[in-house]
């Protein structure tokens, strides 16, 4: 992992930027400002997908799908992020579109100059990129995409398969395994100053190829399990030619530099000086905390704030006072409350996270006198301070980790997959996560609370570790059902939503006809509720039909 220098963003300054055309999805403009791309050094291409692709990640991971995984919930304007409130005009692709059109410019600048390195490095990027597509959307074009320069025939790209995208991304990595497979000087023309994930450092790339590889055969696990079982076996039957991250060390991670707005933690309070702002918005949630509590989790400290004045039951009645810095209050107050607004009282000294999905999310924890939308709550578990800075050495824009990989290895080891121990796997799995956050030695009186249990264990755990990466969790609780989480009474449907809406004007108006052939492959299920055709978030996508996950 390396940080962004400052030199790198004066040079991004003069990089060109594709963009998205608001006319047609692959419409190529370069910007008139920025350096022709025929000229650009690709060494000066590979930051600027990189940063996107890591601003991107975070901003799922630690945005709605922190919510929707109940890692937090929001505390003003919530509607989208604890409740799911989407449509056909919440999300659009055309930001993951602009990344790939740069990633193709690097690549094709790799394959036209013989330059190994960088094209294992592109087709690694190419495959993260589409995959979150794929992994979001459904259907979507892939093989078509990216051509719009090759004619007016491939202005509106036809929707691919899911399962070929799935298995082009898979396609991708394995030829990037061979290119990267190379000491580091059998390479040339590599920038290693440029490279802000891994400095130019071939062997680490080729980990990430693999990693990502066992990420995909994995996400194919309830919906074509032979082909995630051979190439799960394939990759972990020969770790010379497979190499994966299993060491925190060789995490995939970019860092926030912390010296203008546009490269810090989006979160932080120097930029955003709103009372309601972004961080003072989030909360820890309640079926988080109440998860890491029940094992004294100590990741849960690194990433909440202790309660500010916490909560005491005393004897009597019509008490409610502070004293000594707690409120004191009495049962009649707390069951007032708790009947008038259907929620209920958490009394833990240190740590609370707020209701899920709830219409008064404001007043968590009887914060009646300060109910505005996105303000402090003093008995309620708000972020860690360190995400009220620009930049912190634990807030990075995380890819992919050793953590997943080895949770990975023990969901396949307990499927009878792989040789090895799904205890032993899962008990890396925690390590590594725990070596990410600082708090590798506590592992041994940890695991003793924690033992591993199974699936449900293995499940559980990952989500804990996909904390600021709440949408793998995601894609995991979608093909497993796990963790078994419930939805709150202000949730849109009372289930969670499996894919985000084709956007009506970006997808949909401006290549109908391909549009509407992906949208009836989308099968309903009972929580549609008023969607008016298919393109619902409660709709299954090819990975989940017939697979009865996760509902």
């Amino acid at each position: 992992m390396y940080k962004i220098k400052n030199s790198i963003l004066a040079t991004l300054a003069l990089v060109f930027t594709l963009v998205i055309s608001c006319k047609d999805l692959d419409e190529l403009n370069i910007n008139p400002n920025g350096v022709d791309p025929a000229n650009a050094d690709l060494n000066f291409l590979l930051p600027t997908t990189e940063t996107s692709l890591g601003q991107t990640v975070f901003g799922l991971g630690f945005g709605q799908f922190s919510g929707v995984m109940q890692h937090t919930q929001q505390t003003g304007w919530q509607g989208g992020y604890n409740n799911y409130e989407w449509n056909d005009l919440s999300h659009s692709w055309g930001g993951y579109y602009g990344m790939l059109m740069n990633n193709d410019e690097y690549f094709k600048k790799a394959v036209n100059e013989n330059l190994e390195f960088h094209e294992g490095v592109a087709r690694v990027l190419r495959a993260y990129i589409f995959g979150m597509i794929t992994d979001l959307w459904g259907d979507a074009p892939y093989s078509q995409a990216l051509k719009a320069e090759s004619g007016p025939a491939y202005f509106k790209p036809k929707f691919d398969d899911q399962k070929d995208i799935y298995l082009g991304i898979l396609a991708d990595l394995d030829t990037a395994n061979v290119l990267l497979s190379k000491s580091a000087s059998a390479y040339t023309n590599v920038s290693p100053k440029q490279d802000v994930i891994y400095n130019g450092n071939p062997e680490k790339w080729r980990k990430f190829a693999n990693s990502l590889a066992l990420r995909y055969y994995m996400r194919l696990q309830a919906k074509e399990p032979a082909i995630a079982e051979q190439g799960i076996k394939k990759i972990t039957s020969d770790p010379a030619k497979y190499p994966l991250i299993l060491s925190s060390s060789d995490d995939a991670n970019i860092s926030y530099v912390g010296t203008a707005k546009e490269n810090s933690n989006p979160l932080n309070t120097v930029y955003d000086t709103d009372p309601s702002g972004s961080y003072m918005r989030v909360k820890m949630a309640a079926t988080f905390v109440d998860a890491l509590q029940k094992y004294n989790d100590p990741r849960l400290a690194l990433w909440a704030n202790k309660i500010q004045t916490p909560l005491v039951l005393v004897e009597g009645t019509n008490i409610d006072r502070e004293v000594n810095g707690k409120r004191e209050v009495s049962q009649d107050k707390v069951t007032a409350f708790e009947t008038n607004n259907t929620m209920k009282v958490d009394f833990d000294p240190e740590y609370a996270g707020v209701t899920i999905s709830h219409p008064k999310v404001q007043i968590f924890n009887m914060n009646e006198k300060n109910p505005a939308q996105g303000t402090v709550n003093p008995y309620a578990s708000h972020l860690n301070d360190r995400y009220k800075k620009t930049a912190d050495p634990l807030i990075l824009m995380r890819l992919i980790s050793a953590a997943e990989v080895n949770f990975v290895l023990a969901e396949a080891a307990q499927r009878g997959w792989v040789a090895g121990s799904a205890a032993n796997y899962y008990e890396q799995g925690i390590q590594q996560s725990f070596n990410t956050w600082g708090v590798g030695s506590q592992l041994g009186t940890y695991i003793a609370r924690a033992p591993y249990n199974g699936l449900e264990s293995i499940l559980e755990q990952k989500w804990f570790a996909s904390w600021t990466r709440a949408h793998e969790s995601w894609f995991d609780w979608r093909r497993t059902g796990l963790p078994a989480l419930q939805t709150g009474p202000s949730a849109k449907r009372q289930a969670l939503p499996l894919r985000w809406y084709y956007h009506y004007i970006n997808e949909f108006s401006k290549n109908p006809d391909n549009a509407k052939i992906a949208i009836d492959k989308l099968q309903p299920t009972q929580f549609i509720g008023t969607d008016p055709s298919n393109n619902s978030a409660w709709s299954k996508m090819w990975l989940l039909q017939g697979t009865g996950k996760p509902y």
